[in-house]
């Protein structure tokens, strides 16, 4: 694990759980970590940044409530959910969240529901239709 990671634990927990994390008010270690993901691979940063997204929308308790969810797919992943919404397998993920038993998220549950969108989106099958030449 390079400098990446190492320094974006920044309250000092090495291994930080997002339900307990506090909401980050001070703008210098947000600006922090922002910093910190300039060292990370693009990989790295994809998934820092997903999880700085989730939480600074997350609520005390480290989850999202269910509106919030929908707000950020529509607002931060719409390139994904663009023209799924007459697919039978997009309603049913949709669906599953409307009757999901809490009202909230946590980080797994959204990262599952990012990577089922992601699967099936038209999107995806863009990316895997392009010709790579090497």
């Amino acid at each position: 694990m390079g400098g990446c990671m190492h320094t974006l634990h920044l309250e000092g927990d090495p291994n930080p759980s997002p339900r307990k994390m506090p909401k980050r008010s001070d703008t210098s270690l947000h600006i922090s970590s922002l910093l910190a993901l300039r060292k990370c691979s693009d990989l790295e940063k994809a998934i820092a940044t997903t999880a700085l997204i989730f939480r600074n929308s997350s609520d005390s308790d480290g989850k999202l409530e269910k509106a919030t969810v929908k707000d950020l797919l529509q607002t931060q992943f719409g390139n994904f959910t663009e023209g799924q919404e007459t697919k039978p397998k997009y309603r049913e993920i949709l669906s599953e969240l409307d009757e999901h038993t809490e009202n909230k998220l946590d980080f797994e549950d959204f990262m599952i529901l990012l990577l089922s969108i992601t699967v099936m989106s038209d999107l995806l099958q863009n990316i895997w239709s392009v010709k790579i030449m090497k």
